[in-house]
């Protein structure tokens, strides 16, 4: 039987069909979650002086789960390794994605919470870096205040990819660190070392891009655990992420990939804002003629244009800009 009071905290290494390893003291706690946790408390929405603090009603949280990788729980213990998740504790930092759900509203899916930054992974060459897939992990991970790496493997194919350093030196002047890295070479890898060291990263990017290869150079085997964990999302849909682990770094650190993501919707972002995401447009925002008010895209007297067309502003950056945009 579970015992009466919460006995402990622990941390959230891993989820998967409704089942969740707390790590706690060194040890794995199998735990399943409470149905509290599974209820949303919905209270009179009136003047709050004029009514008790009374529960009108309880809705069912059925659209996503509210347990993230990386979140710090409070649970019981049932004894044989097992327990009961009866409390998450507050979030300091959250990874987020809108999630659709068919025929209602779009919710928040909460990826990673408590990381400390984002490790953004394209190759080089084979496939050819998507730029515009970066701005949006970019724009997700300013959104949620966490700082980004932008790591390039393959480096030994650069040769394939004459643009590559003239790309890369856009995200440079706009103060992105980018450490470009070879598996086979070991190019950079005590570089990412010491930048993933004592720290909580989440690994962004699509497959192809030799993540496997690159968690192997930094760990022995790290690189088939991660892709073991990752191959159950497959055939699961676009916004499944049911299959999720946090790995610890031999190093000192922890890392989360995020396989089986195929896209980043934008989460509680208003269009008026997203300029603030771009590091290099967020200091021309209310310069231009129409202030505030201003869209940044066919207004006259617009300072981010202005930017754009005087070679301040990447004009690959601010399509990006005008891209996500259209979508909020």
């Amino acid at each position: 039987m579970y015992t009466n009071e919460p006995n402990d905290l622990g941390v959230v290494f891993r989820k998967t069909l409704g089942h969740y390893t707390v790590h706690t003291h060194g040890r794995d706690i199998d735990c399943e979650l409470s149905s509290r946790i599974h209820k949303q408390l919905i209270y009179p929405s009136a003047d709050p002086s004029s009514l008790r603090h009374r529960v009108m009603s309880v809705r069912e949280i059925d659209h996503v789960d509210p347990v993230a990788i990386g979140d710090q729980v409070r649970f019981v213990e049932a004894g044989a390794g097992r327990g009961l998740i009866v409390e998450i504790l507050p979030r300091r930092t959250r990874l987020s994605r809108a999630m659709p759900v068919p025929g209602q509203r779009v919710f928040e899916q909460v990826i990673v919470s408590n990381a400390d930054q984002v490790v953004t992974v394209f190759a080089a060459a084979h496939p050819t870096p998507k730029w515009g897939l970066l701005d949006r992990y970019l724009v997700t991970a300013e959104a949620a205040g966490l700082p980004s790496l932008i790591v390039i493997t393959k480096t030994d194919l650069a040769a394939q990819n004459p643009d590559l350093e003239a790309d890369l030196e856009t995200y440079r002047r706009i103060g992105y660190t980018i450490l470009q890295i070879s598996s086979v070479t070991g190019e950079g890898i005590p570089e990412l070392i010491q930048a993933l060291r004592g720290k909580t990263s989440v690994l962004v990017g699509k497959s192809g891009v030799g993540k496997t290869s690159l968690l192997n150079a930094l760990q022995p085997e790290l690189g088939l655990r991660v892709k073991a964990v990752g191959q159950g999302d497959v055939g699961k849909g676009r916004h499944t992420t049911s299959h999720l682990q946090m790995f610890e770094l031999d190093f000192g650190g922890h890392l989360v990939d995020t396989p089986g993501m195929r896209e980043f919707g934008l989460w509680n972002i208003a269009p008026e804002d997203l300029a603030y995401l771009f590091p290099e447009l967020s200091a021309r925002v209310g310069r231009c003629k129409f202030g505030l008010g201003c869209r940044h895209d066919h207004e006259p007297g617009c300072a981010i244009r202005q930017a754009v067309t005087a070679g301040e502003v990447s004009p690959y950056r601010y399509k990006s800009y005008l891209n996500l945009r259209s979508e909020l």
